[in-house]
């Protein structure tokens, strides 16, 4: 396959991508100034060209746009501190206004200040939250891999998997591809991930795929060799990723509806314990928040947690609608996700932390 603008020139970015959203920005920096806080951020825009040549014949070419923004604003003590952020592909859709007023609106939930033993405690993970626990379960989903016994993905019986089995009883499905979410149309490999990405399968068609359809586990990512091998369908892995329970509750009116719980903010230095379970282990970061009688009345302490994120699907007993949010620990590698918030009744937190 040749595509038509295969010989077009390479498009570029420059910081005008930026004008709306600085203009905001400074008024988010003098607000938090004027209120004796502290605000710090990021902001980031590439445009790549990619072309595409193989022995095969295929020339292929695509424009690969993302961008995204984080901001964090911390009481003076460093102490009190709230997150959000947010992807893009062009910043047209950043609103710097919302994002400052919302992170503002968080901090203010830290100056009552409470602690709390470690232990488990019903938990509302935020969608940001939920991306970072599925983009890492995404990366271990090999199939082949799975056939040979090595992960949470493996069967019973040797060589088989658990595709077919139910996960969640959540009707939740979770996909990637092309689609509404920013992805390439084809693969690109620049390195091979064994058992994931081959770069032999450079070129491939990339299309929507979905691997847990209502909750059961529909399929596996494969390398074309590894799938030839194993008799299934090549499926390539795109990156971006969203998991849809079919919800229309607001966050919001999960917390409204919370008797007594906890609303994390974001995870970070999440890291596997055991791949057999995919148990992993982690620490709460920029606010932890104390939900009682369906308002928050404070901040609470930072944990270290210890779950799989396939138990975690297996016991989630409540989905708010699925919205496109930014990863914290995997931004760096994974930009576009669109994730709900999902309600845990026992979520261990195992240790308490002192990091802020």
């Amino acid at each position: 396959m040749v595509d038509a603008d295969y010989t077009d020139e390479a498009v570029g970015t420059s910081i005008d991508v930026f004008s709306t959203f600085a203009n905001g920005l400074g008024r988010a920096l003098a607000a938090s100034r004027d209120a004796g806080t502290e605000m710090f951020g990021y902001a980031e825009h590439h445009v790549s060209t990619v072309w595409l040549a193989t022995s095969a014949g295929a020339r292929r070419r695509t424009v690969e746009r993302s961008g995204k923004v984080e901001l964090n604003a911390k009481h003076a003590d460093r102490i009190g501190s709230a997150w959000v952020g947010q992807a893009t592909t062009d910043f047209a859709d950043v609103d710097a206004d919302a994002l400052a007023a919302e992170v503002t609106r968080r901090l203010g939930w830290c100056e009552n200040r409470i602690e709390l033993p470690a232990g488990r405690y019903e938990t509302i993970l935020p969608p940001s939250a939920v991306a970072d626990l599925m983009i890492l379960t995404y990366w271990t989903a090999s199939g082949r891999d799975a056939e040979q016994g090595r992960t949470v993905f493996a069967g019973k019986e040797p060589g088989t998997t658990r595709v077919g089995e139910i996960l969640s009883p959540l009707p939740m499905t979770l996909s990637s591809g092309p689609g509404a979410l920013p992805a390439a149309p084809f693969a690109i490999v620049e390195g091979s991930a064994p058992g994931l990405t081959s770069v032999y399968d450079n070129g491939a068609p990339a299309e929507t795929l979905h691997w847990m359809r209502d909750g059961m586990l529909a399929r596996l990512p494969y390398t074309r060799a590894a799938a030839a091998a194993s008799g299934q369908e090549y499926a390539f892995p795109s990156d971006n990723l969203t998991l849809d329970v079919g919800s229309s509750v607001t966050l919001d009116e999960m917390i409204r509806s919370t008797t007594r719980g906890l609303l994390l903010t974001c995870l970070w230095y999440i890291r596997e314990v055991d791949i057999s379970s995919l148990l992993v282990t982690g620490l709460t970061r920029d606010g932890v928040y104390l939900i009682e009688n369906g308002e928050i009345v404070g901040m609470v302490n930072n944990f270290r947690f210890n779950e799989s994120p396939i138990d975690l699907l297996r016991r989630a007993v409540e989905a708010s609608v699925a919205e496109a949010t930014l990863c914290r620990e995997w931004n760096d590698w994974f930009t576009f996700t669109t994730m709900p918030a999902l309600r845990v009744p026992d979520f261990n937190m195992s240790t308490v932390s002192q990091a802020y």
